[in-house]
C-alpha cells in the first residue's frame, strides 16, 4: 500500500506542477520549479537552497545548488502571476467545503542575525513575541472553516530602508516600491484581490490593523465588511449616545458645522465600557470544535459609534458592533473587536466570524514548520518573494491533497520520502564540533517538525 501511495503522490504532484508551470513564463523554468517545490515538501530539517539541492541531486549537488539559486534569486518570473495560478487551482478544492467566508490580513516575522538582508530592522517579531532584528511580511489569505490559502504576500520595507539608496541597490528593491505602513500594504492587497475577482469575504484583522482608522474606513470604502481587533484604549460612544451636535447659529459669521465634546461629555474607552456592563450582558458562546471539546468563552456585544477624531467631522461615524471577550477566569477583558457586519446578525455567528482568524495561524505554522518559509538565506527582494511564492505553491498542493482525502488531516512533508545525500555532505550552517550554527529558534522548529512528522506518519499513509 505504501508504494502505491507514493506513486499516487508522485503522479498528483507531477500533474499539479505541470499545470502550474505555465505561470512561470518559460518552459525551461518548469524543472527547477518542480524540484524546488518538491524540496520544500520533503522531510528536511532545513529548506534553504543548499540542503535541498543535496538531496535532490546527490551526485551533482553543486551544479543543482547554482541552478536553484538562480531560479529563486534571479529569474524574472512574476510572483503575482504564480500566486494567481495557485489560487485558481486550489480555490475549487477549498470551496468543496463551502464558499469563501473571510479575507484574513496578517503579518509574520523572520528573525535575522545580520543587517544586510532586505527589509531587516529592529521591529516587533511575532515569532519571538518581542522587538528584535527581523524581516516582516504582510499577507492576505482567503478562508472558509475548512481551509485557507495565502493569495498575496509582500515584505514590509521599513522607512529607513525605503529611503536608503545604497541598500536598495544592493538588495535590488524595485523602484516602484516605496515606504508604506503595513495597513497600507494590506489595503493594496485587498484592492488588488477585488480587481482580480477573488470571491469576497469578511475582512478579518488583528489590532495591529484594526487600531488604524484609515485601514477600517478603507475596507468600508472598498465595499467590504470587517471584524477588526482593537486595543482596550480605543474610544467609542456607547449605545444610544454620540457626539454633541454643532452649536446653534448665533447669526454672525459662518455657522458651525463640526460635532462637539465638552469636559463632561466624552466617549469611553472600550475597556471601561466593558467593565461597566451588568452580568446579564455576558453570554458563553462556543465557536469551534477542538481536539477534545468545543472552544468557548464569555462575550458581550454592543452597538456603538467609533469616536476617532469625530470632533473634526460634521456627521457621526456609523454604528458598528463592539464585541468583547472576557473569560470567566480572567481579571479583565482579553480581546475587543469592531465590526461592520449587519445589525441583525446572530451573536454566535458574529463571534464565530471573529474567531475564524485562527486559520491564518495554521497557515503560518505549517508554512514555517513544514515548508521552510523562513529558511531562505538570500538577501535580495526578488529571492525573498520567490521563495515565499514557491512555499505557498507547495502549500497549495497540500491543501488539494487534504481536500481530496479529508481524513488526512494536517499537511505533512512525509508525502515524499527523503532521498539519500552524499556521504560526508555537510551544508553550510550545519553542526560542528562546538555545536551548531543554527539559532535556538531553528533547532526548536526542527524538533517540532520531527515531532509532528512522527505523530502523523500513520495518518499520511492513508494517502
Amino acid at each position: 500500500m505504501g508504494a502505491a501511495s507514493d506513486e499516487g503522490n508522485d503522479r498528483r504532484f507531477a500533474a499539479y506542477a505541470q499545470e502550474l508551470a505555465g505561470s512561470f513564463g518559460h518552459a525551461d523554468r518548469e524543472e527547477p520549479m518542480r524540484e524546488y517545490c518538491l524540496g520544500l515538501l520533503m522531510p528536511l530539517d532545513r529548506k534553504s537552497v543548499e540542503p535541498m539541492a543535496a538531496v535532490l541531486a546527490p551526485s551533482e549537488a553543486a551544479a543543482k545548488h547554482q541552478s536553484m539559486l538562480h531560479f529563486v534569486g534571479n529569474a524574472p518570473w512574476s510572483d503575482a502571476a504564480v500566486l494567481a495560478k495557485v489560487r485558481a487551482m486550489v480555490l475549487p478544492q477549498i470551496e468543496r467545503s463551502g464558499p469563501i467566508e473571510a479575507w484574513i490580513i496578517d503579518d509574520t516575522g523572520f528573525p535575522k542575525k545580520g543587517i544586510h538582508s532586505v527589509g531587516v530592522a529592529r521591529q516587533y517579531c511575532g515569532q519571538l513575541g518581542k522587538q528584535d532584528n527581523c524581516q516582516v511580511a504582510v499577507s492576505l489569505s482567503i478562508a472558509n472553516h475548512a481551509a485557507s490559502l495565502p493569495i498575496a504576500y509582500q515584505l514590509y520595507l521599513p522607512e529607513d530602508w525605503a529611503g536608503d539608496v545604497e541598500r536598495r541597490r544592493k538588495a535590488k528593491v524595485p523602484d516602484h516600491v516605496t515606504f508604506k505602513t503595513k495597513p497600507q500594504i494590506a489595503l493594496d492587497q485587498i484592492e488588488e484581490a477585488l480587481a482580480t475577482g477573488v470571491s469576497k469575504g469578511v475582512v478579518l484583522a488583528d489590532a495591529g490593523y484594526g487600531n488604524d482608522m484609515k485601514f477600517r474606513t478603507g475596507v468600508t470604502a472598498l465595499g467590504l465588511t470587517y471584524v477588526a481587533g482593537i486595543g482596550p484604549a480605543t474610544t467609542v460612544w456607547g449605545p444610544g449616545t454620540g457626539p454633541l451636535p454643532p452649536p446653534e447659529y448665533s447669526g454672525r459669521g459662518q455657522p458651525a458645522r463640526r460635532l462637539r465634546r465638552d469636559a463632561e461629555y466624552q466617549p469611553l474607552a472600550v475597556k471601561a465600557l466593558a467593565q461597566s456592563l451588568q452580568p446579564e450582558a455576558w453570554q458563553t458562546i462556543a465557536w469551534r470544535e477542538a481536539t477534545s471539546d468545543w472552544l468557548s468563552s464569555r462575550f458581550a456585544r454592543l452597538r456603538v459609534r467609533p469616536a476617532h477624531r469625530d470632533h473634526l467631522r460634521t456627521e457621526p461615524w456609523p454604528e458598528e458592533w463592539l464585541i468583547i471577550e472576557w473569560p470567566e477566569d480572567e481579571e479583565e477583558p482579553t480581546k475587543y473587536w469592531l465590526s461592520t457586519l449587519p445589525a441583525d446578525i446572530a451573536f454566535n455567528v458574529l463571534v464565530d466570524t471573529a474567531k475564524l482568524r485562527w486559520r491564518i495561524e495554521r497557515d503560518y505554522q505549517e508554512l514555517k514548520q513544514e515548508l521552510g518559509l523562513g529558511h531562505y538565506e538570500g538577501r535580495g527582494w526578488r529571492g525573498f518573494h520567490h521563495h515565499a511564492t514557491l512555499c505557498i505553491a507547495a502549500y497549495g498542493f497540500l491543501i488539494s491533497e487534504r481536500s481530496a482525502f479529508p481524513p488526512s488531516g494536517s499537511a505533512s512533508s512525509t508525502l515524499f520520502p527523503k532521498p539519500a545525500v552524499p556521504i560526508g555532505y555537510k551544508p553550510r550552517g550545519s553542526a560542528n564540533k562546538a555545536g551548531t550554527t543554527y539559532s535556538e529558534l531553528d533547532r526548536d522548529d526542527a524538533q517540532e517538525t520531527r515531532r509532528r512528522r512522527h505523530h502523523r506518519t500513520t495518518t499520511m499513509s492513508m494517502l
